[in-house]
């Protein structure tokens, strides 16, 4: 069995790989990134953040991106029946990127590793972890298995876990842990966007929510196709009987606003189901290895921060990394386990009031409160480290005490 030794042991090459990959490498590091599939493959987590447009120009691969004329996303929009709330990223409370983009993630992922095959990358497609041995030092034996079923090992001093919804190492480190959120699931497919209107409602990404828990999103892409998907519990999508294109084209009836907008288009490919999605870990790192984006936690995309966490926590994990190979004191636990909790705690929060109601009463009441409302769109804009923002500093209460003073509010009135 032939042997390979590297600085840097990659496992996934989707954004949370490829900005790890590109920091370390442009540090002078030796990394391997192995990618189980080949792209361009398609994948969700279609909608960006502002947030991550940061880590992108970090790293050098906002150039490459731009390129390609991804359709601009410079807000959201959520509907409610006839009730309608727009965030706009350039009104909102912390400083930053005001856009970011709405993107076909086999492209956008493709983009990224063809931009680091051409600085010398190492990346290898088609290659599966089979099997991890980790060294007291920190150091590890990784075997991987190629499509010719031949098998192989790495030596690598530290390992990064970006493999999303692969979840290696949580699979073979016994890491995985149920998620505190609610057991949601999904249906969601591409189509040919024949009707799309002109201008601005035709680009606009959009939520509509049908009820509590069953929410449609539309995603427009610059290519003319569009992403659209249901979201709602587990048991309200699975009364919906016949294939999968069948129950997609049912819950599409839902939608007043949508539904006669994608009645007869034609799905791109049989809708895929995903059941329970939410995930989580026991720990975020141990001795040697580290799990970033969706290895680590998948939360649900009601407000599309996948793509946000994956950038966020790979380029920590290769700053905190470079740091440890150049003998310098790393507080795992204090500089990454502790600042990537606290962002996804934020969300959580937010995911979670989202279903109680409470968020949703914030985002449709009348007349809105432009101070609230900044801060909110700062949430949703993905900077979720901002204390300055008092919907980050107490996110753990705020929402609920806004709510209730419109729920008091109301009553008054009535």
């Amino acid at each position: 069995m032939s042997v390979e030794n590297v600085d840097v042991l990659i496992i996934g090459a989707g954004p949370s790989g490829s900005v790890a990959a590109s920091y370390l490498h442009n540090n002078g590091f030796k990394v391997k990134v192995v990618e189980k599939n080949i792209f361009p493959r398609f994948v969700i987590g279609e909608s960006l953040l502002p947030r991550c447009m940061d880590h992108f120009a970090e790293v050098g691969l906002l150039d490459c991106l731009k390129k390609r004329n991804y359709e601009v996303k410079q807000g959201a929009r959520f509907l409610r029946g006839d009730e309608v709330c727009n965030f706009d990223f350039s009104k909102k409370h912390t400083k930053g990127w005001d856009w970011t983009w709405q993107v076909p993630r086999a492209d956008f992922d493709k983009t990224l590793t063809d931009e680091l095959l051409s600085k010398g990358v190492d990346i290898e497609f088609e290659e599966e972890v089979v099997a991890v041995n980790f060294n007291d030092d920190g150091s590890s034996e990784t075997t991987i298995k190629n499509k010719l079923g031949e098998n192989r090992t790495v030596r690598a001093k530290y390992i990064i876990d970006s493999s999303g919804y692969g979840r290696v190492l949580p699979r073979l480190l016994d890491l995985e842990k149920a998620s505190e959120l609610l057991d949601q699931s999904s249906i969601f497919t591409h189509v040919k966007d024949v009707n799309r209107p002109e201008g601005w409602e035709g680009t606009r990404i959009t939520f509509d929510v049908i009820d509590l828990r069953t929410w449609l999103w539309v995603i427009p892409f610059s290519n003319g196709i569009t992403s659209i998907g249901y979201v709602g519990s587990s048991e309200f999508l699975k009364s919906f009987k016949g294939s999968s294109s069948d129950k997609l084209r049912e819950t599409l009836k839902l939608s007043n606003y949508y539904k006669e907008r994608f009645e007869d288009v034609e799905f791109q490919f049989k809708p895929i189901e995903i059941s329970n999605y939410s995930k989580s870990v026991k720990q975020l790192y141990g001795n040697g290895y580290v799990l970033t984006g969706n290895s680590a936690e998948f939360l649900d995309p009601v407000f599309s921060s996948g793509v946000t966490f994956a950038t966020e926590s790979a380029l920590l994990a290769a700053k905190l990394i470079t740091k440890s190979l150049q003998d310098e004191t790393v507080d795992w636990e204090l500089e990454y386990s502790d600042h990537m909790k606290n962002g996804v705690g934020v969300f959580e929060t937010y995911v979670k009031e989202w279903y109680t109601g409470n968020l949703q009463k914030l985002f449709f009441h009348t007349p809105e409160n432009p101070e609230i409302k900044k801060q909110i769109c700062s949430v949703l804009a993905g900077y979720v480290w901002d204390e300055t923002n008092p919907f980050v500093k107490n996110h753990h209460r705020l929402v609920k005490a806004v709510a209730y003073v419109i729920d008091m509010e109301k009553e008054k009135s009535e």
